[in-house]
């Protein structure tokens, strides 16, 4: 940790005007742009980039070769895995760029997974606790608690905050926490 309750690698870059929470940790060849917000104890691996005005929440882990384009916001506990990828844009041009008021907005909420070379196009929300599977390109809202896999990526499960594919009662045979269907995806019963 550095004297300033974070860790950032020497091969670095932290633009000004940036917010790091206590415990963040920042390896190897990252970039992090001016009015990026980072939570505390998050992890971002090896050529990580957090672009402008990005929010990130408390807890998060991206891993190596990540980008996170302006419009992206990463709630809490989210799990961004090796070289996925997020958009900002629906129809780029390079000779026509459109700026940040182009860009469309992409929530990832709390606790979703992630997996290593997805893809989510922007202008989509991924629902707390949902499971994006490796390689999955997601084109549509993703309701929470769902497990998606495919390109594009489809529905073929539910999954528990803890991680197991949940059987068709909706009772985790690991954690047993149980659910009920709810039009937004799951909702535990608490």
């Amino acid at each position: 940790m550095s004297n300033k309750g974070y860790f950032v690698h020497e091969s670095s870059y932290i633009d000004d005007n940036v917010s790091i929470g206590e415990e963040t940790k920042i390896w190897h060849f990252c970039h992090v742009q001016s009015g990026a917000q980072i939570g505390q104890k998050c992890s971002f691996g090896q050529n990580v980039n957090v672009s402008n005005n990005v929010i990130i929440g408390n807890g998060v882990k991206v891993q190596n070769n990540v980008s996170i384009y302006e419009g992206v916001e990463l709630e809490d506990d989210v799990f961004c895995g090796p070289s996925m990828v997020f958009t900002n844009d629906m129809n780029p041009r390079a000779k026509y760029p459109k700026g940040s008021a182009g860009y469309k907005k992409t929530l990832i909420k709390k606790g979703a997974t992630i997996g290593a070379n997805a893809t989510i196009v922007c202008g989509h929300t991924v629902g707390k606790w949902a499971f994006i599977a490796a390689g999955s390109v997601v084109t549509n809202d993703i309701k929470d608690y769902a497990m998606v896999i495919g390109v594009p990526a489809r529905q073929v499960g539910w999954i528990c905050e803890c991680g197991e594919k949940l059987p068709k009662d909706l009772v985790c045979k690991q954690c047993r926490r149980k659910y009920n269907e709810h039009k937004i995806g799951l909702v535990e019963i608490k």
